[in-house]
């Protein structure tokens, strides 16, 4: 699998089951990524995700959740026990990706593309700081906003509603 791709779409990943996942899927969507953790102080982040999917799912919107351990020791189980953990704690239904480091040289692809293609305006760097970042794409594929852990789910909404009304033309 490179580790270099030359848009968003041209990413690859596995959902939390080992199945293949290609971002070419998500053309012409609003996509909202979160590093994500079962144990950590914003964990109960989740619920928002999941009533901002559930409302805009039908509007060509989703939520990909990338569970990692890097933070703390917040994601310390396997497959099956994250896919219980979401579905059961907090009724996930949005889609879950295979474990994943977001820094360092085991880093995914995905978010190395999402911080080289992002605003470096938190202050970060490109280093994602903790569990629960948030990157939203826009229908084109491009990086539009990059939040940090304490953004809540609801401030995302109004951006959300804007690139929807925008249809993706910038």
């Amino acid at each position: 699998m490179s580790t270099d791709a030359a848009t968003f779409y041209d990413l690859k990943t596995k959902t939390l089951d080992g199945k293949d996942f290609d971002f070419a899927q998500l053309r012409g969507k609003v996509v909202l990524i979160v590093n994500v953790a079962s144990k950590c102080g914003f964990t109960s982040q989740y619920k928002g995700l999941e009533e901002i999917y559930q409302r805009f799912k039908d509007q060509n919107v989703t939520i990909l959740g990338f569970p990692c351990n890097q933070f703390g020791g917040q994601e310390p189980g396997g497959a099956e026990e994250i896919a219980t953990f979401c579905s059961t704690t907090y009724q996930v239904t949005f889609p879950i990706m295979q474990k994943v480091e977001v820094n360092g040289n085991d880093e995914s692809p995905v978010f190395k593309y999402l911080k080289n293609n992002s605003s470096k305006t938190l202050g970060l760097f490109s280093r994602i700081k903790w569990n629960f970042e948030k990157f939203l794409i826009d229908q084109n594929g491009k990086v539009v906003h990059r939040y940090n852990s304490t953004a809540s789910p609801d401030s995302i909404i109004p951006e959300i509603e804007k690139l929807l009304a925008n249809g993706g033309q910038n």
